[in-house]
């Protein structure tokens, strides 16, 4: 089987082009590329098209958030419709959130680095759970989270 990558928003929001957050939109798109040739599975978490949503309504003038929704919009129906290269996941449902919720407000209140005064956000909560349900599907495939934050690098199960 091959790989399954977890498409963070710091990486989608690159993938879009998205003005003011796509500082490393060329490296994104290599190794897109990379990726896509090794056949990896992408998957498009539901915190990240909430958060990546966010970032567009929150950026630039009125004009160019439109324009950027549009896109937007356009791959995340697209996903929806099995016409892009990543597919989206489900919404986690109250059993699932239930299951994993207690665990927020201590990485909440942990710094997420030494030098940062940030702990983890609930979106990427439901990203690592999301991680960490890929994994006991797939245990013998690898399984990553693609980010451009350290703290969710680390989520990577090589495989068996």
């Amino acid at each position: 089987m091959s790989s399954i990558c977890l498409i963070d928003t710091s990486v989608f929001l690159n993938l879009l082009n998205v003005p003011n957050c796509n500082q490393q939109h060329v490296s994104v798109l290599q190794d897109f590329q990379t990726y896509f040739e090794a056949d990896c599975t992408f998957l498009l978490p539901m915190a990240t098209i909430i958060e990546t949503g966010n970032h567009i309504a929150q950026n630039g003038d009125g004009t160019i958030r439109r324009k950027t929704a549009i896109r937007f919009v356009e791959q995340v129906k697209a996903a929806f419709n099995g016409q892009a290269p990543w597919k989206p996941t489900s919404f986690p449902d109250t059993a699932e959130i239930l299951e994993w919720i207690d665990q927020f407000p201590d990485l909440a209140g942990r710094n997420k680095a030494p030098d940062r005064q940030e702990g983890t956000s609930f979106g990427d909560l439901s990203i690592i759970e999301e991680f960490n349900k890929s994994c006991k599907r797939f245990p013998m495939s690898e399984v990553f989270i693609w980010s451009l934050d350290s703290d969710l690098q680390r989520y990577h199960q090589r495989g068996k």
